[in-house]
């Protein structure tokens, strides 16, 4: 078992403000010293066009090309190797699992991913300027791979395939702007409807309103659903499926068996987090083991987050917070079962 942590970063501001404080923050981390020796032995497979990426930006989620800038005079470093490290702007991803399931009033999510790309950062934003303040783990550090938002809409991704990419967002940029921009499902489905998707992922999505759909989103179609529980494979976009669906079909039938032994949130936390109930994965040498469980309640806008299975939650009151109460907490801690290296907390991560 390796012990990791989370990092609680909170910040009230504008765009560029919280920008430069995280460029500050990554100045000396292992994150970035970590992902200038991984380029160095992986080659991009996208180009970067700075004019056409802000043009994008402006249209969509013009607040976040501000951040861009802070980072940049935070690390003194020209634009176009910022958006190669942050952009979400025509990015390449991995193959990763990651298991939702949603009831009434809450969503709980498996993030499945490989421990060299895990960031170690939940962060707390409440924007001056523009979009709404949003509570969740950050990926690629201005990405969001779950959350909520003020509004109480939640979200969380699943991949699905990366074949035939298009020009557009990756997953967790898209994952932030839904965040920072949609109070509703309405409005997350008519954001992903429109803006442009560089993979094939499936975003699930709670409101207030006790409303869940799936969006099925590739770069050639988006199609919407309404289901209470995703792994990684589409059921509208058929031909847009990986040919190996085992493991997804696998933890699919688990929550599904299990569903009627689920009688409240925490029940369904557990379903998910303790590996004993098949959803929980351990394949962390594939690139889809589970590295946290995060669960959002959009009516009591308070959030559960635990890192690594067979774990009691850190309950976060995203609501008390906006009111003005910063969390003391300054670290999640938790237990992965594996030994291979995490990015932001040792050297020579490849």
């Amino acid at each position: 078992m390796k012990e990791i942590y989370s990092d609680v970063l909170q910040f009230r501001g504008n765009h560029y403000e919280f920008g430069r404080k995280q460029g500050l923050l990554l100045k000396d981390s292992f994150i970035l010293t970590n992902r200038k020796k991984q380029w160095k032995v992986r080659r991009p497979r996208f180009t970067i066009d700075v004019e056409d990426t802000k043009e994008v930006f402006t249209r969509f989620a013009p607040q976040i090309w501000d951040e861009f800038l802070g980072i940049q005079d935070a690390l003194e470093w020209e634009m176009i190797n910022v958006l190669q490290e942050f952009g979400g702007y025509r990015l390449e991803y991995k193959k990763s699992g990651c298991s939702i399931y949603t009831g009434s009033d809450y969503m709980i999510r498996n993030y499945d991913y490989h421990p060299k790309t895990y960031e170690g950062r939940y962060t707390i934003f409440q924007p001056t300027d523009q979009g709404y303040a949003v509570s969740g783990p950050s990926q690629r550090i201005t990405g969001r791979m779950d959350g909520m938002n003020e509004k109480g809409l939640a979200m969380g991704y699943n991949f699905m395939h990366r074949r035939k990419p298009g020009d557009g967002f990756i997953c967790n940029m898209i994952g932030r702007i839904i965040l920072e921009t949609c109070a509703t499902v309405e409005d997350a489905i008519n954001l992903l409807k429109e803006i442009p998707h560089r993979h094939s992922f499936s975003y699930t999505i709670l409101d207030q309103n006790e409303k869940t759909y799936i969006v099925e989103a590739s770069p050639r179609k988006v199609k919407v659903r309404n289901s209470n529980m995703c792994t990684n494979h589409f059921e509208l976009l058929l031909d847009e499926n990986r040919y190996h669906l085992d493991d997804s079909k696998q933890r699919m039938e688990a929550m599904k068996t299990q569903e009627k032994t689920v009688t409240d949130a925490y029940q369904a936390f557990r379903m998910l987090n303790d590996p004993e109930n098949n959803v929980f994965s351990k394949q962390y040498k594939n690139w889809s083991g589970t590295i946290h469980t995060a669960a959002y309640f959009p009516k009591d806008k308070k959030a559960w987050f635990a890192l690594g299975g067979n774990r009691e939650p850190y309950i976060i009151d995203f609501e008390s917070w906006l009111q003005g109460a910063d969390i003391s907490t300054k670290r999640i801690l938790g237990e992965v079962d594996t030994d291979l290296p995490f990015i932001h907390m040792e050297e020579n991560v490849r």
